[in-house]
Parts: C-alpha cells; sequence; structure tokens
C-alpha cells in the first residue's frame, strides 16, 4: 500500500495540504468541490474539471451554483438564497456531517475561498481550502481522474448565519463611533481608481482600507505562514476585535479570501460584504472615493 492511501482523521477547517489531504481520498466521511473559475471565461471552469480534478470531486460553477444572476442590484456574483445552495450540496450527497474539502486551480481566490465561506455561513464546521490548489496537487503528481461522480440526493438544511454578512447601509458613514473596519481586496490600482477592467464606476468606498488577497500569499500560490498573517491583520485591526472587520472586493468572491486567511491566523468572525463594489455602484446616491489611502 502506498503511504499516502493511508487514512488520517479529517478536522481541518481553514486550509488543507495536498499531503494530508491524499491520504483521506476514499474516507466517505470526505466530500471534495472544486471550484475553479474563469471570470474571462466562465466555460473556462467546465472544460477544467472534465479533462482533469480530484478524484471523487463535484464541479461548483462559480455563476451557476456559488453565484445568483437573478438577484439585480447585488452586484457581479450575487449570493444565492442559502435554500437554494443546500439543495446543490444534497444533490451531490454532502451532508453537515461531512468534511468538506474545496479547491481551484492554485490560490483559492477563484473560487475555493468564496465556496468555503459559503459553507462558513450556513455553519459547516469541517470545511478547508487546499492550499495551492489543483497546481499543487498536479506538481506532487497526485492522482487526476476525469470520472464525474453521479447525483446522489442527500438532504442538507441550513440557513445563512445573517450576522457575518454587511449591508451597504453600515459602510455609509466610516466616521461614526461604531462603524465597521472596511477592508477591500482589490489590487492596489483598482482600489485607487487608476484602472476598472470590469465595472463601470472605478474608486473604492470612502473609509475602506485596501489589503490586496495577494498579501496572503507565497509566490508559489500558497497561504503564507499563520503567524505572519495574524501579525499583519492584528495590525490592521488595530484594537477592533476580528468581528469589527469587514472584507469586500469587486463582487464578494475575492473578498473571501482575507476571510480565509483571517481563520487560518486564528482571527475568525469577520465579515463579508457580499454586493462589494458592483452592488455598491449599482446606487448611484452611494458615495465613490478615489486615490491613494493606506493600506494594510
Amino acid at each position: 500500500m502506498n503511504d499516502w492511501m493511508v487514512q488520517e482523521p479529517m478536522h481541518w477547517t481553514a486550509l488543507v495540504t495536498a499531503e494530508e489531504l491524499v491520504a483521506s481520498l476514499g474516507n466517505p466521511g470526505l466530500a471534495l468541490i472544486d471550484a475553479r473559475a474563469s471570470l474571462g471565461d466562465p466555460i473556462q471552469a467546465d472544460r477544467d474539471y472534465a479533462r482533469g480534478h480530484i478524484p471523487g470531486a463535484v464541479h461548483a460553477h462559480l455563476d451557476r451554483d456559488l453565484s445568483d444572476h437573478s438577484r439585480n442590484g447585488h452586484g457581479r456574483h450575487p449570493l444565492p438564497d442559502a435554500e437554494a445552495f443546500c439543495s446543490w450540496l444534497g444533490t451531490w450527497s454532502i451532508t453537515p456531517g461531512h468534511q468538506i474539502v474545496v479547491y481551484d486551480a492554485r490560490d483559492g481566490s477563484m473560487a475555493a475561498a468564496r465556496a468555503w465561506f459559503m459553507l462558513k455561513l450556513l455553519g459547516h464546521e469541517y470545511v478547508a481550502v487546499l492550499d495551492g490548489g489543483f497546481a499543487r496537487w498536479l506538481e506532487l503528481g497526485l492522482p487526476v481522474s476525469t470520472r464525474a461522480p453521479s447525483p446522489l440526493s442527500a438532504d442538507y438544511r441550513g440557513s445563512w448565519k445573517t450576522h457575518r454578512l454587511a449591508q451597504a447601509h453600515e459602510l455609509l458613514h466610516p466616521e461614526k463611533p461604531g462603524a465597521p473596519l472596511l477592508v477591500d481586496a482589490r489590487n492596489a490600482e483598482r482600489f485607487r481608481g487608476e484602472i476598472e477592467p470590469l465595472d463601470r464606476v472605478a474608486g473604492h468606498v470612502p473609509g475602506a482600507r485596501n489589503r490586496p488577497l495577494s498579501q496572503n500569499l507565497r509566490p508559489d500560490g500558497r497561504f503564507r505562514p499563520a503567524s505572519e498573517l495574524a501579525a499583519e491583520f492584528r495590525a490592521l485591526l488595530g484594537d477592533r476585535p476580528a468581528e469589527e472587520a469587514v472584507m469586500m472586493c469587486g463582487s464578494g468572491v475575492t473578498a473571501c479570501h482575507n476571510l480565509l486567511a483571517m481563520e487560518y491566523a486564528g482571527l475568525p468572525g469577520a465579515r463579508l460584504y457580499a454586493d462589494s463594489w458592483s452592488g455598491w455602484i449599482s446606487d448611484p446616491a452611494r458615495p465613490v472615493e478615489r486615490g491613494a489611502k493606506e493600506e494594510g
């Protein structure tokens, strides 16, 4: 028997390494979700999954399964209803008792962290993102399959833990006592409004701080050490607890990368502004700020 066939206990809640995951392949308590996504070509994710994926993984499409585009005014990737997401999970026999591992092509930002946070919103305890994604899996020469699992119905019931979601009205007056600390995960040029490749208005929400998700990563696409991330996020938070921070990005997808990094660093509880920048600008009455801002 290969060393990687020896199964180990699974209690992963933030990140899991490829070496840890491969030891649990075939465990009936494990559910795998392939969340690879491409903003430029949504069909590419389907092609990538068909060409090869981790054995047993089901494919969660960013636009079909992790978003609800019928919800107007909520940005480019509106958060779906919890009931719809639970129905999708049940279709693939995923239950609240499963250890779930989500992965994408590489660093977790497109869109493994999004799926991870949606499961956390349901209260799912044991869900983690594969550190380094499918690229790391292939680099190690680990098993790949082209076989898609057959849907087998199960019952997954849950509702969003709405205390983890922020609304636009909470962000309108950042100068007021008790206002949350808003952190934007887009790159610095987009945050400052110098470029805007995706949305019709450039800039950021007034009072927001900028922490590009790239700051969470090593050059190889894996996460930096938890101790380093903890020190940086604590500096960003100042005297605030993590629960007073709200993460955003362009459409509520890559913001989840900062949420994942904080949980991995031992700072759980921050919230998501799911509509994010593309939802903020859907109301022309909301203020827009441009230019340099202190960055985390």
